[in-house]
């Protein structure tokens, strides 16, 4: 059974008011977490030394890096790259993973720090580029396990965004941590995999088309005709003569005659 036009119509209106509050939800928790980065930056220099707070590879004391590292950034310019994209790609990923964002920005965070304090250089590693990263991986290869129209197109928009992020995972400037950058990367791979399925595949647009042949197939006694007939109501087209009915035409060699002339005309 095939669902009615009507109430693909009404479930498509249900996922788009719901597309819509995820997207409102997502804008405001980004436009908040970001707006929280920035007090915390500008707040520096009543706060005193923060580098207690900052993530320190293969330090005991530096692991509280792991919680409190993306909440510091070193300047300005750093924190307004940051921004930028957590304004982008976490209403992206809020609005099409409303679930499975939910539960990957926690093993975003933990991870991509984690990856960072055991693999990263002596030195201290701080700001939010490890989750900005996670999310866009997370995007990237949601729509290549997922692969709906939704989650390709949020993947593409991802890309078109943040593709340089890609390169930014291996060693390229001094100053900037790309092991935070992989560690995010890899949460995100990580977390895109187990929560693939965590949110239904929206509901795909019928063209009228397929409505119609919809309809066509539903109607009664329209499939009749197509059916394949039995053996035995299939018409003969010809009926094999029975051997005692056969009629042998009895054949005689033509014989030169022996001047070479034509030969006798049979009778």
């Amino acid at each position: 059974m095939r669902p009615h036009p009507e109430g693909m119509d009404a479930e498509r209106q249900r996922h788009a008011d719901a597309v819509r509050r995820n997207f409102r939800r997502a804008l405001l928790a980004a436009m908040a977490f970001v707006a929280a980065l920035g007090a915390l930056h500008f707040a520096g220099p009543w706060l005193g030394d923060t580098r207690a707070f900052a993530l320190e590879p293969l330090s005991v004391p530096g692991l509280v890096g792991v919680l409190t590292a993306p909440l510091l950034h070193g300047s300005a310019g750093h924190w307004l790259a940051n921004a930028s994209a957590l304004l982008i790609l976490g209403p992206l990923v809020g609005t099409v993973y409303p679930r499975a964002s939910l539960r990957a920005l926690p093993v975003i965070w933990l991870v991509s720090g984690l990856v960072t304090w055991l693999i990263g250089r002596p030195s201290f590693h701080i700001g939010a580029s490890g989750l900005t990263h996670g999310l866009m991986f997370l995007l990237l290869f949601l729509g290549l396990f997922r692969r709906d129209r939704a989650s390709v197109a949020a993947a593409l928009i991802a890309f078109f965004f943040y593709g340089g992020m890609l390169l930014t995972v291996l060693p390229r400037e001094p100053g900037v941590s790309w092991e935070y950058h992989l560690g995010g990367a890899v949460a995100g791979v990580l977390a895109a995999w187990w929560w693939r399925r965590a949110d239904p595949e929206p509901p795909r647009k019928r063209y009228s088309w397929e409505e119609e042949e919809a309809a066509d197939a539903d109607a009664p006694g329209d499939g009749a005709e197509l059916e394949m007939p039995r053996p035995g109501e299939v018409p003969v087209l010809w009926q094999r003569t029975p051997a005692r009915d056969a009629v042998v035409l009895p054949f005689r060699p033509r014989t030169a005659p022996p001047d070479g002339g034509e030969p006798p005309a049979a009778h």
